[in-house]
């Protein structure tokens, strides 16, 4: 099913209009910006897609903006955003912007990455 330019640039302006709300928000630091690219056809990108959804709502409850985007749909966001691999995490706040390619399986390396958790020293 293809969306129309303009739901796709309603979708965009939307993207948008949440990170500059996340930014002025004083606590910005402490909120949360993601972006999940994933091609709805593929296993991995449901594992990815249920594996963050469950981080997000057991770790990030009401500090987060998730945003799942299915590069079937929207192929054009691949080369717009440079995505070389599925799926792809993008971390968008706090800054600085990281990116996570590939496997999302394991929930205490998400977790680390995202600066949600800290490596336990022994």
């Amino acid at each position: 099913m293809k969306e129309s330019r303009s739901v796709m640039s309603r979708r965009s302006d939307d993207a948008r209009r949440r990170l500059e709300e996340a930014l002025a928000r004083p606590e910005a630091g402490k909120h949360y910006v993601l972006r999940l690219y994933v091609s709805g056809r593929r296993p991995r990108s449901a594992q990815a897609i249920a594996t963050l959804t469950a981080l997000c709502r057991e770790h990030l409850a009401g500090r987060v903006d998730l945003e799942v985007i299915d590069v079937d749909e929207n192929p054009k966001v691949v080369q717009r955003e440079q995505i070389f691999a599925l799926p792809t995490l993008v971390r968008e706040l706090p800054e600085p912007l990281r990116r996570f390619v590939g496997d999302l399986a394991d929930p205490s390396r998400v977790l680390l990455g995202l600066d949600v958790a800290t490596r336990k020293v022994s």
